[in-house]
């Protein structure tokens, strides 16, 4: 694999796709393949000492598929490298318990931060430390992104938005049950508007960011449990399922590469391969 930047979310991102299919790094028909991603992703780490972005968009995929990896490898190289990701993600919270695009505790957003949490949690699964403090920031970060008028969740506290936007609450939720609060008021109250959002929600590219939303928005009906996840998982998988190409692709946002891993990882929810995202 070159080493270019813009390859870092899609190597990471790929590398998710294969796990949740239940492929593991070393053996069988795609190990080598798997193998040579997490070099990559390895290599990405010591250069940057221990940044694997571009973006923390990039560093938290990254993080997260490392992390994944790690728990089904003995390749000690992963670990540290894991590690020093992590150390990486804990320097860039910011005052307010989020994060935002760099690694500076400048700012913070609501799509950023759950990217992180998602990574963070991973990693604690796999045996890296991270404090309680971290996540309790964090939580009291997401919490301040809910708007009380339109009873979802904002990309910002400052957001205001008049009426709930479906891929954030997909992102707040997600947050939530990712930091221990899956029974929090405001995950059953953003699960319910969720749910009650009108069905345009499934149509293939809807709202801009349609396959960071459902890629959100599925994992948290599986957490939900099957009275939400089974009537919801067929809205999402017929349109992706139509949007394939004959060779196997999606193209629907950011190129096929980015497409078609966003797109195993939804379809692919069934499966329960990757841990940080079973029940």
């Amino acid at each position: 694999v070159e080493d270019h930047p813009d390859l870092h979310p899609t190597n990471a991102l790929t590398l998710m796709a294969f796990m949740v299919q239940g492929h593991v790094p070393g053996r069988g028909e795609y190990g080598k393949t798997m193998d040579a991603a997490i070099a990559y992703l390895i290599s990405v780490g010591e250069k940057q000492v221990g940044y694997m972005g571009g973006s923390m968009y990039e560093h938290g995929l990254a993080t997260l598929a490392l992390s994944e990896a790690w728990g089904q490898s003995k390749n000690s190289k992963i670990r540290d490298a894991l590690r020093a990701a992590v150390d990486v993600t804990l320097r860039a919270q910011n005052g307010a318990g989020g994060w935002r695009y760099q690694p500076q505790p400048v700012d913070a957003d609501l799509s950023v931060t759950v990217m992180q949490l998602v990574a963070l949690n991973s990693a604690r699964e796999a045996g890296i430390a991270v404090p309680d403090q971290t996540i309790r920031k964090a939580v009291g970060y997401v919490l301040k992104c809910w708007n009380p008028g339109g009873g979802g969740f904002c990309y910002q506290p400052s957001g205001g938005e008049e009426s709930p936007r479906f891929v954030t609450t997909a992102a707040g939720v997600m947050s939530l049950i990712m930091s221990g609060q899956r029974d929090h008021p405001k995950t059953r109250r953003g699960l319910a508007i969720l749910v009650a959002f009108p069905d345009i929600k499934f149509k293939v590219g809807y709202g801009g960011y349609w396959l960071y939303a459902h890629y959100y928005a599925i994992q948290d009906m599986y957490q939900a449990g099957d009275t939400l996840f089974q009537p919801w998982y067929p809205k999402i998988a017929a349109p992706l399922v139509n949007e394939q190409w004959k060779d196997g692709s999606w193209n629907i946002q950011e190129g096929p590469i980015f497409s078609t891993g966003m797109a195993v990882m939804i379809l692919g929810v069934p499966y329960r391969f990757v841990p940080i995202y079973q029940r």
